[in-house]
């Protein structure tokens, strides 16, 4: 069912507004931390708190907060019996990008470059030729913090990686789409000028190193222990004639962590308790201390229970157990100028709703959470019910490939699981595209679930 086709002035007139916030969003969360920051300031403002921050033990309809190493964040909203399970919605805010190396930085040919690393399934072709931001978290010799963010602002300057010229390209176009750029000529362009610099060994490389210090108290020493990311310096911009489409970078999954967030903090007094979950390192096979993997979210609903009174090893599991989990993760959408990797008759097409996957994995549902179909029913009455526009869909040809979610992690638990989220396409991409009116509905279905 297409959503344009089916809704009225007034829903027409919100897809719009929300979309303007969530551009927003696109711009100013880059990076892990800083859509961390982004949504903890929001959530405090509407509420939210610490758990150490409620001195007077806690009851339904309290709002808590779990900050994961500025790099992945719990929002909950305390319903009755923790023990009867949670509705939880879980995406992550981690998108393939760029990383900078521990020893990045050389000079050549009169240019000064940062070596990377790339994070994620990218297509190593799309990154030269296209302006970069550089987004960084370093720690001084003094112990002060810094996040460093150029290229964002229109007055910053850019980044750069080159590419061949097609007049001298005949050996590149015969090679293979993942050999054309390979991934130790993602070098990053940072700087050209040596005025004012004697003629000494490295003197660009160290005039840059000056610019560095003064400005942020940076040494080169700091590459070795700092966090800095490459990202595209495009901004979310609407795609259309009739701007009914949204272009962007990490939509992959923050289309999905956005509306996540924004349906949380609608939800007041639930009977379940409702659960945010943003996690990290999704895209690199949700491995590491921020990742759905780790056992933060368990620890923070077991400090939960033992400051309720109620805390045992088997009610933590029972309330896991019997938790109901959207795994918001987005779908491919159906490419015109692509059809053949996809089955057309099992494609999500966007603008027709937040698409319901059943398994991903890879060919014979390997490495998948298979969802059970009473859940499936109890979802589909759901937005049904709700009047939420919503398909169903599968990555593509059985044979074609594959990818997985963090449905698996959470079904482990003995939880019931589906993936659920908008299309998207040129997925992974450095920009995708989304469409606004699936953006809309993929938040009033999460709304819709937490409530």
């Amino acid at each position: 069912m297409n959503i344009w086709e089916n809704i009225d002035k007034k829903t027409y007139d919100e897809i719009f507004s929300y979309s303007e916030d969530y551009k927003n969003f696109l711009n100013k969360g880059k990076t892990e931390r800083e859509v961390c920051a982004f949504m903890e300031k929001a959530a405090r403002e509407k509420g939210f708190k610490s758990l150490e921050e409620y001195k007077d033990g806690l009851k339904r309809g309290d709002k808590i907060l779990f900050n994961n190493k500025n790099k992945s964040l719990v929002l909950l909203v305390l319903g009755e019996n923790l023990e009867d399970g949670l509705h939880i919605v879980g995406s992550h805010i981690d998108s393939p990008r760029l990383d900078i190396k521990q020893r990045p930085m050389y000079e050549d040919t009169g240019i000064c470059y940062l070596k990377t690393h790339y994070y994620g399934g990218i297509k190593k072709y799309q990154w030269p030729t296209i302006e970069l931001a550089l987004h960084g978290f370093f720690i001084d010799r003094s112990g002060q913090k810094h996040n460093i963010v150029i290229g964002e602002d229109e007055n910053d300057p850019v980044f750069y990686i080159n590419d061949l010229l097609p007049h001298l390209a005949k050996d590149q176009i015969k090679k293979t789409a993942d050999q054309v750029i390979t991934g130790e000529a993602l070098n990053v362009v940072i700087g050209h000028s040596k005025f004012g610099v004697k003629d000494e060994k490295d003197g660009l490389k160290n005039n840059l190193l000056k610019i560095l210090k003064e400005k942020y108290n940076f040494d080169e020493e700091d590459f070795k222990v700092a966090e800095f990311e490459v990202t595209p310096a495009a901004k979310a911009r609407d795609v259309g004639l009739d701007r009914s489409m949204i272009c962007g970078h990490g939509q992959d999954d923050r289309i999905c962590s956005y509306a996540n967030f924004r349906a949380i903090l609608d939800v007041e007094n639930p009977k379940k308790t409702a659960v945010a979950l943003l996690v990290d390192k999704e895209e690199i096979g949700s491995v590491g201390n921020t990742a759905m993997s780790s056992a933060y979210f368990e620890i923070f609903l077991g400090e939960i229970l033992e400051k309720m009174n109620n805390y045992s090893d088997l009610k933590l599991k029972k309330a896991l157990y019997n938790s109901k989990v959207l795994s918001a993760d987005v779908a491919a959408g159906l490419n015109p100028d692509y059809k053949d990797v996809h089955d057309e008759k099992n494609a999500p097409i966007l603008g027709h709703g937040i698409c319901m996957i059943k398994f991903t994995g890879v060919r014979g549902k390997g490495g998948s959470n298979d969802a059970n179909a009473e859940f499936l029913y109890e979802i589909k009455e759901l937005f049904n019910r709700e009047n939420i526009i919503w398909q169903t869909g599968e990555l593509g040809k059985v044979d074609q490939g594959g990818g997985g979610t963090i449905a698996y992690i959470l079904a482990e638990h003995g939880a019931e699981v589906v993936d659920m989220g908008p299309a998207v396409l040129s997925m992974h991409a450095p920009i995708e595209l989304s469409s606004k009116a699936d953006a809309y509905m993929t938040y009033k279905a999460y709304k819709a679930f937490m409530k």
